[in-house]
């Protein structure tokens, strides 16, 4: 099966998602295209079986870039049972407002894209602090400190469910 892996990242995790993704089917025997959202915009989406888009949700929405293709293309990829990780912190918590709030980011993603998923999977995110500039950073940790949360700011905190992702690409295929 051929398969097109688009992403939007802002702080790499996705990328590393999207990476682990193409990695697990291509050794399942699957040829995998992996590029960023905004380099896929221009392509053929008939090539593909199946789509995979990622991105990642800050200051409640997505990627401009990952938008762009997925209403540009929004009749192809619902052709082909595309699916959408949306990767959050959010996923890898309980707490029913904030859940609320990704629930309203992504149907707010398709009503503004006219692209419905065959299935939108919730992926952890994690916490890059490697990554942040100094204000990034401060804004990270009172996320953290909001929901109880202690991070050593000095280390990168990831929550991805890799074995879960897989089960997913499983089910993509299959």
């Amino acid at each position: 099966m051929k398969i097109l892996i688009a992403y939007a990242t802002t702080d790499g995790q996705t990328r590393k998602i999207a990476r682990y993704c193409a990695d697990y089917l291509v050794d399942h025997g699957h040829t995998v295209e992996l590029i960023t959202a905004r380099d896929a915009a221009p392509l053929d989406l008939t090539r593909f079986d199946r789509a995979v888009l990622a991105g990642s949700i800050h200051a409640g929405g997505f990627q401009k870039d990952l938008h762009d293709l997925a209403e540009a293309h929004a009749a192809e990829l619902s052709q082909k049972d595309a699916i959408f990780l949306a990767v959050s912190l959010t996923a890898a918590g309980t707490d029913a407002d904030d859940w609320k709030g990704l629930r309203k980011c992504i149907a707010r993603f398709e009503d503004e894209t006219e692209w419905v998923p065959a299935r939108v999977v919730h992926v952890a995110g994690a916490f890059r602090f490697s990554e942040y500039d100094f204000f990034r950073a401060w804004a990270m940790r009172r996320i953290a400190a909001e929901r109880d949360e202690t991070v050593d700011t000095h280390a990168d905190k990831e929550y991805t469910d890799w074995d879960a992702l897989a089960a997913e690409m499983d089910r993509l295929v299959a």
